[in-house]
């Protein structure tokens, strides 16, 4: 679907050195930080105390937030299956147990709401939030196999590295704002990071569908020229699939609370960066690996004068 067609070929690939060694230093300077720095897990990785309220109305959870925020400096405060159920996430504080913890956070909603009362108090321990680490890795590098493998069937070689260059290039970079800021990790920002491999492989594999569509069709152009032609046909595809999902994660980022913060933000970042790994990124590397005709198009073997007698 189109709502408008540019009639004029951009020459993306003019600028595809230049903006690639950009690429490549903000990823080098993403792995920098992320070796450097590390990141700000969350208390759903480093352990702590889980505290679930219970409401006779609708909870206030930026005015639990604020009670709180006179305690802790790092904590989380979210809806937990209805609007009168409110889970807290505590983190490991030392000199407190889980009930000194407990008694705190009783007091401060108390304060606001006397009708509150907890339902349940539970310490999650370190090793627990390891575990979640480990599987949050495990899936993230499953998920990275499990692309390269469908790019190795789905492509010619040449655009299966382009394109798995291109996604892990998203994801490192996404991962070294995390770091270098120290933003909190939580399970929901890895969510996002997973979701933006697939967005961010699923823009490339429109780009490069269309590339080798307009091998086939466009016989006497150069690789250039077809790659350039190629991006310019599907802009008009990515502005509208683009534009109308960073709405929604903007919704998300603004409307959506402390909850859903990092998360439409890890989101946003992979999907600006998404767009351009998969314009300068992907279809660069590619041009750069020596993509050609005849990796997409199959000559025909012609019969030998043998062939032809009967």
């Amino acid at each position: 679907m189109e709502f408008f067609k540019i009639h004029k070929t951009i020459p993306f690939m003019k600028h595809a050195l230049i903006l690639n060694i950009i690429s490549l230093v903000l990823f080098l300077l993403a792995v920098f930080f992320i070796a450097t720095r590390g990141f700000n897990l969350s208390i759903e990785f480093t352990g702590g105390t889980l505290v679930e309220a219970k409401y006779d109305k609708p909870a206030d959870l930026e005015g639990i937030r604020k009670s709180i925020g006179g305690l802790y400096s790092d904590f989380q405060v979210q809806n937990f299956g209805s609007a009168e159920d409110v889970l807290i996430r505590l983190p490991i504080v030392e000199g407190k147990n889980t009930t000194q913890q407990s008694q705190e956070i009783l007091s401060a909603l108390k304060s606001q709401d006397p009708s509150v009362s907890l339902t349940r108090v539970e310490f999650v321990g370190p090793q627990i939030g390891n575990e979640l680490y480990t599987n949050g890795l495990l899936a993230f590098f499953f998920v990275i196999v499990g692309i390269c493998v469908y790019l190795a069937f789905r492509f010619e070689w040449k655009f299966s590295i382009s394109g798995v260059v291109a996604n892990v290039h998203d994801v490192i970079i996404i991962l070294g704002f995390f770091a270098f800021f120290q933003w909190e990790f939580s399970l929901t920002v890895l969510a996002a990071i997973l979701a933006v491999l697939g967005y961010s492989v699923n823009e490339s594999v429109v780009v490069m569908d269309r590339i080798r569509e307009n091998f086939r069709k466009q016989r006497k152009a150069s690789v250039v020229e077809i790659i350039n032609s190629s991006i310019t046909q599907t802009i008009s595809r990515t502005i509208i699939t683009h534009g109308s999902t960073q709405i929604m994660v903007l919704s998300m980022f603004f409307l959506g609370g402390p909850s859903l913060h990092y998360f439409s933000l890890a989101l946003t970042i992979g999907i600006w960066f998404g767009i351009y790994s998969s314009i300068f990124v992907a279809a660069a590397v590619a041009m750069w690996l020596g993509i050609k005709r005849e990796d997409m198009v199959k000559p025909v073997k012609k019969q030998t004068d043998e062939q032809l007698v009967p």
